[in-house]
């Protein structure tokens, strides 16, 4: 259930870099002042991604009519800055959907966060992962902001939740949780299902592009390293908790499986993908929407309400208080009392060869799909032809210097060439096959603030 895109959440491959129409190709920046024409190719490219893919066809089509309306009557004919437009376009599909993923943005630019989204770069973590703790009382606490690809979060959360296997009660802080990947989501919800009985903890109900025809896809809980049955485990969420960390709360607690403290969420479900729809354009589409199987519902445009409502800032002392350890702290650096889980901070050892490989064989148009994972498979021969013409022209790889280790889990290298060099963030399998790639221009993604 790809959400709200971090580095590398819930997509296999997001290689974004410029077409090959400038040698040597450049990153991706910001559009100039736009013109009429401009200005009606992306409403062009919005109305026909909502006609062809929206998940309600009979909104998309309004949507659409909205958009080509306000075009022809000049409402946007006195917008030039690309930022600008990208937000009215926003504002005007939401007044029609009323969807908190449909988001327009411009090329170069972030798109603007939905309603309730955390604002800034997550805390830092690993795949994700933020921390696991002891508590008073020896209740165990983990935090989780993001859910990259399964093959990516599996090994980091594991090992975050190991310790925790005989603490008597749990809480699992979802309060700064974005979204992510379906996979990863069911299996934070399967170590609390019995393994004996495994259950459908959610599906998906997607539109078949270009048709008014949909299909299903149902996620079982799976095996986990051991079975966190039979003891109390209490979600934290906020406001800010939004889309597959939604999902979480949401189907834990309609399995009643854990109970939810703090605020309501943020109040989106539908998933989907970032799309181009125009040279200066991209637009979130949302393609499908979940469908717990025990409610028959989703959480959108409502929010997962909790069972225990809180301000989310309190929500830690509070769930400690229905587990009995009364407080007056309401931070975990204050409540902790041993920590048990660091993120991560060098580098995969096999991460920089793996980049050097990538890169090259992109440039010789050949990759070697046994080492990717078949996310990466599929998105790479996808994107074979445009990749292959961008990189070969540029030569060997002069250096690849490690950075850090992301948020999502990913390691991230500047990579130089000759004349041009790129930030490269890559995730690899626990068997070494490369589970997501990003590329993007050297330096913070713009107005991102600097994690910790």
């Amino acid at each position: 259930m790809p959400r709200i895109a971090r580095t590398l959440v819930g997509l296999s491959i997001f290689l974004l870099v410029a077409a090959a129409r400038a040698q040597p190709p450049q990153p991706p920046s910001p559009p100039g002042p736009l013109d009429a024409a401009g200005r009606a190719a992306a409403v062009k490219g919005a109305a026909d991604a909502l006609r062809q893919r929206y998940v309600y066809p009979d909104v998309g089509e309004r949507a659409a009519q909205a958009l080509e309306a306000s075009l022809a009557a000049g409402k946007y004919d006195q917008i030039v800055e690309p930022a600008a437009f990208a937000e009215r376009l926003t504002a005007d599909l939401q007044a029609i959907a009323h969807d908190k993923h449909m988001r327009v943005a411009a090329r170069g630019l972030p798109p603007g966060p939905p309603p309730g989204a955390l604002i800034g770069p997550p805390p830092r973590g690993e795949a994700g992962v933020v921390r696991s703790d002891k508590l008073p009382g020896n209740v165990g606490y983990i935090e989780v902001v993001g859910l990259p690809p399964l093959d990516v979060f599996k090994d980091a959360f594991d090992r975050a939740m190991a310790p925790l296997k005989d603490t008597p009660a749990l809480i699992l802080d979802l309060r700064r949780n974005g979204g992510g990947a379906p996979a990863a989501e069911v299996y934070v919800a399967s170590y609390f299902v019995d393994p004996a009985k495994p259950v459908a903890v959610n599906k998906f109900i997607s539109r078949n592009p270009g048709t008014d025809t949909f299909r299903t896809e149902e996620f079982k809980s799976s095996p986990t390293p051991y079975f966190y049955g039979g003891k109390p485990v209490y979600v934290l969420t906020s406001g800010f908790t939004f889309s597959g960390g939604e999902a979480v709360a949401y189907d834990l607690q309609a399995l009643k499986l854990a109970k939810t403290v703090g605020d309501v969420t943020g109040g989106g479900a539908n998933p989907g993908g970032m799309a181009p729809i125009s040279p200066d354009f991209g637009m979130f589409v949302p393609m499908g929407r979940p469908e717990n199987p025990a409610t028959g519902k989703n959480w959108e445009g409502v929010g997962v309400q909790p069972d225990v409502a809180a301000p989310a800032a309190d929500a830690l002392k509070v769930a400690l208080g229905l587990l009995g350890q009364k407080t007056d702290q309401t931070s975990i650096d204050a409540l902790s009392q041993a920590r048990l889980f660091t993120p991560r901070n060098t580098p995969n050892p096999a991460s920089e060869a793996a980049i050097r490989r990538m890169l090259d064989e992109l440039a010789r148009g050949e990759p070697n799909y046994d080492l990717l994972s078949p996310g990466m498979q599929e998105v790479t021969r996808q994107q074979l032809p445009r990749l292959h013409e961008t990189f070969t022209s540029l030569g060997p790889i002069q250096s690849a210097s490690f950075v850090e280790v992301d948020g999502q889990g990913g390691d991230v290298y500047d990579v130089k060439y000759a004349n041009t060099s790129f930030r490269v963030v890559i995730a690899l399998t626990p068997d070494g096959k490369t589970a997501a790639m990003g590329i993007r221009p050297p330096g913070p993604p713009p107005g991102a603030a600097p994690q910790r």
